[in-house]
Parts: structure tokens; C-alpha cells; sequence
């Protein structure tokens, strides 16, 4: 059985399109079957978008199993961000691409597991992870991230309680040194952020 989290590059597209707003900036996003939240923008990323405080024009941010795109691409287009988005399924990075044109984005959008195929550091890396990919797919990308952030950079990693919330805010603060910070809290949905 193929998942999200998998390369599969013999998978047929059939694309529908799905509409989102954020701060008043609307988008479209082209999906397909195979790919995470295909339906509509998933909650837990809607929560983890409005969660993160406004950042720096011109900075460098890293969309880490990017998916068709959303939390990139929004938050490239609303804060003036250079992008790099890396998904381990070609799909979902194909996708990427596309949506990046449609919303007037630019982005390298790299086919990578995990941090395997990334070059450079950056200031903002997200994460909303590949839960069912399991904990030891999930801790190594929270591991990894603390070798290419800048200095003073974050990681946002969005989670729930029932998916591991209170194991994974252990694993960041082991990670980042207890530099952890829970940003949202709220109907079983927590948004941490990690400081470099």
C-alpha cells in the first residue's frame, strides 16, 4: 500500500482544485489521490499558519514535507519569503510546483527524504509531520533541522495530542536544547516553536 509519506512515481494524477484564504489572500490549490489532505487544507496546518508571528521580509524559509504546498506557498506570498519546499514523493513535489505558479510564487522544490537532498541553512523551517510515517521518520527530521537553521532561526512543528504532542515536545526540547516554546495549545492541537 502506497502512502503520502512514500515516493510513488508510477501514481496517476487526477486533479481537483481546493480554495483557501489567509489574512484576506486567497489561493488555489491544485491535489490529487495520494497526497496528504487532498480534500481541503488540512486544520492542523490552517492552525500552524495563523499561529506563526509575521516574519521577515527576505527571509529564507524551508516547507520540509511541503505536500502540494500550502504552508509554503502562503507563507512565501503573505511575508515576502524566499521558499524551498522537499517532499519524498514526487507527486506532491510536482504538485508544489504547479501551485507555486498558480498563486505567483517562486520556489525550489527539491524531491528529498527528509533532509537527504537539502543544500543551505535558513531562517524558518515547518514542519507539519508525516505522523503515520512513524517516530523515527519524525525525530530524525527534527534532528536534522537543527543543522540547517541559522543562527537565531526557528522551527514550527505542528502536532496532536493523540499523534504523540507530549512525546514530541520532549524530543524538541532534548533537540533544541530546551529552547522550546508551546505557541498554541487548543482542542488537542499544539504549535511548538524551537529557537536555534
Amino acid at each position: 500500500m502506497n502512502h503520502y509519506f512514500t515516493n510513488n512515481e508510477h501514481q496517476k494524477y487526477s486533479l481537483s482544485y481546493i480554495d483557501y484564504c489567509f489574512k484576506e489572500e486567497k489561493f488555489r490549490f491544485a491535489t490529487t489521490s495520494g497526497i496528504f489532505s487532498k480534500a481541503h487544507v488540512d486544520y492542523a496546518t490552517d492552525i500552524l499558519l495563523n499561529a506563526i508571528p509575521p516574519l521577515a521580509e527576505n527571509g529564507t524559509l524551508l516547507d520540509m514535507g511541503c505536500g502540494y504546498g500550502p504552508i509554503g506557498i502562503v507563507l512565501a506570498k503573505c511575508f515576502g519569503l524566499k521558499l524551498t519546499q522537499a517532499d519524498v514523493n514526487k507527486a506532491a513535489a510536482d504538485l508544489a510546483r504547479l501551485n507555486c505558479k498558480y498563486n505567483g510564487v517562486k520556489s525550489d522544490v527539491i524531491v528529498s527524504d527528509c533532509f537527504d537532498g537539502i543544500k543551505g541553512k535558513f531562517d524558518t523551517i515547518v514542519i507539519n509531520p508525516p505522523i503515520h510515517a512513524g517516530k523515527s521518520v519524525t525525530y530524525k527530521m527534527y534532528e536534522d533541522s537543527l543543522c540547517y537553521l541559522n543562527s537565531g532561526g526557528c522551527l514550527y512543528v505542528v502536532t496532536l495530542k493523540k499523534h504523540g504532542a507530549e512525546s514530541t515536545l520532549q524530543k524538541l526540547r532534548e533537540v533544541f536544547d530546551n529552547r522550546v516554546e508551546i505557541i498554541y495549545k487548543k482542542k488537542g492541537i499544539y504549535v511548538f516553536v524551537s529557537r536555534l
